[in-house]
């Protein structure tokens, strides 16, 4: 479906955002009709899932009866308004305790919406539950030691990916069009890319957020990229509590055509270490850089040029900031803490000065490596991950936190360097499990990113359909 055409076999909770709104304009339906269909969808599911943390089914319902009535009036407030939203866990929204993913948190209400719920709520978006994420956001699963295990619909013995582990199931699950997420090495890109999902992580600072962090973005997840454009037309306001935000800017989000011809991409496949790129994931990377040369774009296969010392510098620096965590838990405490976190953390312990600063120097080879590629190339093309799937209750694919990272070195690089990117569903493996593609583009270039996503989009072919629940 496009262009707000929408099918009258296609339920409710399945419906775009860019569709919803033209029902309601259309006075299709109204915002109670789709909140009551998205929660029932969500009541389906949640036994299979656990995706959702804080549901509030009559805050929810009172948010759209609101908003019928602005429709009713024809007086919507924003560009979301009556649109069903998710926000990660992390995210602070206003009255909500922020766990973080582990039991030890104090649950202390948030006084105000951060940066990215607050202006989604300003647009109309009906905020109408949080999703989950694993222990403080540091792992690439869906397990928490306070959430449980978050599983993945398209087949729930596999893992969702994280840290935006329950946005991911909740976007494949049909848990509403629009899902916001947070990514420091990955957290929206691999879930996306294991849920079959878009999902942007934008450039370090297109997107206010409190607090705000070395590499940390926030983005949304959704299964079009219309409608990650028209969450970041409203994401992408600005809040004075970030300071490292952008600059106020004038993009045309809705602007999402682009010119292929000439088009200057860099495809990069295996990498030097890390994890063995399967073939399944190698040949649906490769397929997209042939659709797009198919249309005039210029590829060539190069080698990115990121390295283990650099991934091992990183490492010691974020031991060394989750060990700066840990110390202060008492025994009782961490003992509640995944015992995976805390054996990782447990490294930077008697890491030196130095060598945590040496460790964080790694960021700045990681941008000069994205200057030098991005001076040649427009853009991009690589997988997300190196496997096709992993275990619902591992940590990571490879279930060891002496190498916690080896299946995030597609996706790191971009945060330190301040990169924009994109995962997009480009197709199933042999048992019909979705793999992602990343399209990266210059700093500042999250248009870019968008249109090339979108070009891919019209030329990918037919998806298969969203999982169901089991009956």
């Amino acid at each position: 479906m496009s262009d707000g055409v929408m099918s009258k076999t296609t339920a409710l909770h399945d419906l775009s955002a860019t569709e919803l709104l033209a029902g309601y304009y259309g006075k299709q339906f109204s915002p109670s009709d789709v909140i009551d269909d998205v929660i029932a969808q969500a009541q389906r599911w949640e036994p299979h899932l656990k995706a959702l943390y804080a549901f509030d089914p009559d805050g929810a319902r009172a948010a759209a009866k609101a908003s019928t009535e602005r429709w009713h009036n024809s007086e919507p407030i924003g560009a979301l308004d009556g649109v069903p939203v998710t926000i990660k866990e992390n995210v602070a929204t206003k009255g909500v305790p922020v766990p973080l993913g582990v039991p030890i948190t104090a649950a202390t209400p948030a006084a105000v919406d951060a940066p990215p719920a607050a202006r989604l709520r300003e647009a109309g978006g009906v905020i109408w539950t949080k999703t989950t994420m694993p222990d403080f956001g540091m792992l690439s699963s869906g397990l928490s030691s306070f959430h449980g295990v978050t599983r993945n619909p398209w087949d729930t013995s596999q893992n969702t990916g994280g840290s935006s582990s329950g946005a991911g199931a909740a976007g494949a699950a049909g848990y509403g069009p629009l899902h916001l997420g947070t990514d420091i090495g990955g957290s929206v890109r691999l879930p996306a890319n294991w849920c079959g999902l878009f999902a942007l992580k934008p450039s370090l600072g297109r997107v206010p957020i409190d607090p705000p962090y070395v590499g940390r973005c926030a983005g949304p997840m959704t299964r079009t990229v219309d409608d990650a454009a028209l969450m970041m037309s409203v994401l992408s306001q600005p809040d004075a509590r970030d300071g490292m935000s952008l600059p106020p800017h004038d993009f045309a989000w809705h602007d999402l055509a682009v010119d292929l011809r000439g088009k200057t991409i860099a495809l990069v496949t295996d990498l030097s270490f890390g994890m063995k790129l399967e073939d399944e994931v190698r040949d649906v990377a490769v397929n997209a850089a042939r659709a797009f040369a198919a249309q005039g774009a210029i590829v060539e296969e190069v080698e990115l040029g990121f390295t283990r010392e650099m991934m091992d510098g990183l490492d010691s620096f974020w031991r060394a900031r989750m060990w700066d965590d840990v110390v202060k838990l008492g025994e009782a405490q961490r003992a509640q803490v995944l015992p995976y976190i805390v054996r990782w953390a447990e490294g930077g312990a008697n890491l030196s000065g130095v060598e945590v600063v040496r460790g964080f120097n790694q960021t700045m080879a990681m941008r000069a490596m994205a200057a030098k590629l991005f001076a040649e190339f427009d853009y991009l093309i690589s997988p997300v991950a190196p496997v096709v799937s992993f275990a619902a209750d591992l940590p990571s694919p490879l279930d060891d936190p002496a190498i916690p990272f080896d299946h995030i070195l597609y996706t790191v690089p971009w945060n330190m360097s301040e990169n924009p990117a994109a995962s997009i569903n480009g197709g199933y493996s042999s048992k019909g499990f979705p793999i992602g593609v990343q399209i990266v583009g210059r700093r500042f270039d999250d248009l870019g990113v968008l249109r090339m996503a979108k070009a891919f989009e019209e030329l990918r072919g037919p998806q298969q359909p969203w999982p169901t629940p089991p009956r």
